[in-house]
């Protein structure tokens, strides 16, 4: 077996070269208008919004930089698949211009927008992260009414297009079993919360940026695990050092990233570099997990009856049974990508 990973160093508000309905899951995160480090690129691509914002509009900015972000909203309804999963990873700003400190409120208007193209909303997910030790109050200190709350939290929307997604043949029914993870995965991962999911260190040099706004990996990987299947395609167009990328290789799907930065090009091509080592190891501790799990259910007391087909132990459900994790043996290069090949775990 063996997945296909393109990288397009490119503009992705048309998503070009992607055909229509091609897209199984888009997992992403966009650059977060009114956060300052994004101002400049914003400004690139409409001068407008750098022009308000020097003349005190920034409420008229922020809808600008949204209508710029709205683009490859459209372009990710057009190439998804009907059934298709788009997860957005957003956070909302705070930020201080000309002296006023205000919300601005970002997960909303990309919700909204979303759904007036078609999407349908899911339910979403709070992420809470604690990557860059906030303070706890802002403003007046110990003063009340001066103060305000931090933000510590983003969210993972969740928008599908169409109809829920069926599998109707035998070779996707049995794709979808060997796609499964674990209950105790299931538990955790379904929740509307998430704690346990810690924030990226974001410093990187020798790029445009001095931040990569990079979400961590379990993040992509979870997502891609929850709403897409082994050999699905996984989109990301805003790739920024190639998490998702990362991401759909440890799960055996394929992936198409779009990033217009291209000096991060280096930073992309040592996570993959590094990709066999840290999947596997990665692999490896996942099922080690299961494993302790189980170990630890069934000292309780608890049952734990079903056998594992494809690997050596048990778990607690049916729909368990059929579940397949592959290694990494090579990764390939490609004229724009690499090539990824797998074998069997061997546990």
């Amino acid at each position: 077996m063996s997945t296909t990973h393109r990288i397009i160093y490119d503009d992705s508000s048309q998503l070009s070269g992607i055909e229509d309905e091609s897209v199984d899951l888009v997992v992403t995160s966009p650059p977060y208008p009114m956060v300052a480090m994004w101002d400049e690129m914003f400004g690139e691509l409409n001068q407008e919004i750098s022009n308000m914002m020097a003349s005190g509009k920034n409420d008229e900015a922020f809808e600008l930089m949204h209508k710029e972000l709205d683009k490859v909203w459209e372009s990710l309804f057009r190439v998804l698949k009907n059934g298709g999963i788009a997860c957005i990873n957003i956070g909302d700003s705070t930020r201080t211009l000309d002296g006023v400190f205000k919300l601005y409120n970002s997960h909303s208007r990309i919700l909204n927008f979303c759904i007036s193209i078609g999407f349908e909303s899911l339910p979403s997910i709070i992420w809470r992260k604690s990557t860059n030790s906030p303070n706890k109050f802002m403003g007046s200190g110990m003063y009340p009414v001066g103060s305000h709350v931090t933000l510590e939290h983003e969210y993972i929307l969740v928008l599908r297009k169409g109809p829920r997604r069926t599998f109707d043949t035998p070779e996707s029914k049995s794709n979808r079993n060997a796609s499964a993870f674990f209950w105790e995965e299931r538990n955790k991962w379904y929740s509307d919360t998430w704690f346990d999911v810690h924030g990226k260190l974001q410093d990187i040099e020798a790029s445009n940026r001095n931040r990569s706004a990079a979400y961590p990996f379990e993040l992509a990987y979870r997502l891609i695990n929850m709403f897409s299947v082994k050999n699905d395609l996984v989109l990301d167009p805003f790739l920024g050092t190639g998490t998702t990328t990362k991401a759909a290789i440890s799960s055996e799907r394929n992936s198409i990233g779009f990033e217009r930065d291209e000096t991060l090009s280096d930073f992309i091509e040592q996570e993959i570099s590094e990709c066999r080592e840290f999947s596997n190891n990665y692999i490896e501790e996942r099922f080690d997990s299961h494993l302790e799990f189980i170990s630890a259910r069934i000292e309780s007391g608890k049952e734990a009856k079903h056998k594992l087909s494809n690997h050596e132990g048990f778990c607690v459900s049916s729909q368990e049974v059929g579940i397949a994790l592959n290694k990494i043996s090579n990764i390939g290069s490609l004229k724009s990508g690499y090539e990824v090949f797998y074998e069997p775990l061997g546990r």
